[in-house]
């Protein structure tokens, strides 16, 4: 359906590499995440795939190939024949997508080429209901209102709603709830995964793990306009491929501590904090195997598998952050934060001193040079 093959993005006037070889697939039906950092090349990405960046100050190198077509090759006034009808885009701002001088049902009309009573009359019926698929049942209002009287989480609802009447095969949504409040948020993801159910094929541009997680079968992790690794929600979260995606997935983020691997008697040891810790057997087999014995290591455990024990490193909690269910305790080691979840009822409170400590067939492996998992 849609295969992205060494996307590179140049500005012409600075040189400067914005997404360097980027390669990935969406196949029909299914929803692909794009997240990283502001900054990490994500939005560029998907602009580049809908045609959307000045010819004229960016240099475009690789493939972008739409069911067989080099969208890239293709002429700009022919890139109607594609835009909303094949692939549309839900922008980040919905305020970007009109025009703030008229009313949204006359923009509409305009969008939609609309010609006569009749076509408009139809148009309002099926714009009713894809209004109220969404959760705005007052269609009259939205019509007759302009973009200004409306809230962000509104127009994106609207956004989502005419996406619905193009019925097009791909859907780019880029970062449509990070600038919109909770229940908004909330809305929008339930509209997102109806449109899901329908089959429609997605890519969710976002720096949000979580959307991307509740929404999307694959996930793209973006830095510096390079991806780090695609895979399954769960595999990037169990199986992070390097220091970067370990602690850009999941929150609180990861925690992170300097390390040795060591042989003793046969058996594979990481000495951290004052810990000695014998590595499982798989793992030891993958530190052997990679030559990493002698050799520093960062050492990474996520809140939930740290542990408040009689011993271990002896710490004052810094914060305490009850979150309903569960609370997070913050500590401050080796100059950076550690983050214990533990039971909601805990009576571990701020400027306490308590151990903490680690399941040790939870701990995730890194190499100190490279940064790459063990």
């Amino acid at each position: 359906m849609l295969t992205v093959t060494n996307l590179s993005i140049r500005t012409k006037q600075t040189k400067e590499t914005l997404v360097r070889s980027v390669s990935f697939s969406v196949k029909s039906g299914e929803a692909l995440g794009l997240i990283g950092e502001s900054g990490s090349g994500k939005s560029m990405t998907s602009k580049c795939i809908m045609r959307l960046l000045n010819p004229r100050l960016f240099d475009l190198r690789g493939s972008v190939q739409w069911n067989g077509k080099e969208m890239l090759a293709v002429k700009l006034n022919e890139l109607d024949g594609y835009r909303g009808k094949q692939i549309s885009m839900i922008p980040q701002n919905p305020m970007t997508a009109f025009a703030p001088m008229l009313k949204l049902g006359k923009q509409m009309e305009l969008g939609f080429s609309l010609k006569g009573r009749r076509e408009r009359t139809q148009f309002r019926g099926r714009l009713a209901a894809a209004l109220a698929d969404v959760n705005l049942p007052d269609a009259e209002k939205i019509i007759n209102s302009y973009p200004r009287e409306l809230s962000g989480g509104t127009l994106q609802r609207v956004m989502i709603a005419l996406t619905i009447l193009q019925r097009p095969e791909l859907i780019i949504a880029d970062e449509i709830t990070t600038a919109v409040d909770a229940a908004s948020e909330y809305l929008i993801l339930n509209e997102l995964e109806k449109l899901r159910r329908t089959g429609v094929s997605m890519i969710v541009v976002t720096h949000d793990f979580g959307v991307a997680a509740r929404l999307c079968d694959r996930v793209a992790v973006m830095k510096a306009g390079e991806i780090q690794q695609i895979a399954s929600p769960e595999m990037l979260y169990n199986e992070p491929a390097n220091v970067f995606v370990a602690g850009f997935i999941g929150m609180p983020p990861m925690n992170f501590f300097r390390g040795r691997c060591q042989m003793r008697y046969e058996k594979v040891y990481v000495s951290t904090a004052g810990m000695q810790i014998e590595l499982p057997p798989d793992m030891a087999d993958r530190v052997k195997k990679k030559s990493e014995l002698g050799k520093d290591v960062i050492i990474g455990v996520r809140p939930e598998d740290m542990l408040i024990a009689d011993e271990g490193v002896e710490s004052k909690v810094r914060v305490y952050e009850m979150l309903g269910s569960e609370t997070y305790l913050y500590f401050d080691h080796d100059g950076g934060t550690v983050a214990v979840r533990t039971a909601a009822d805990t009576p571990i409170r701020k400027g306490d001193r308590v151990h903490f400590n680690f399941r040790k067939d939870k701990i995730h492996l890194f190499d100190a040079q490279t940064e790459e998992r063990i």
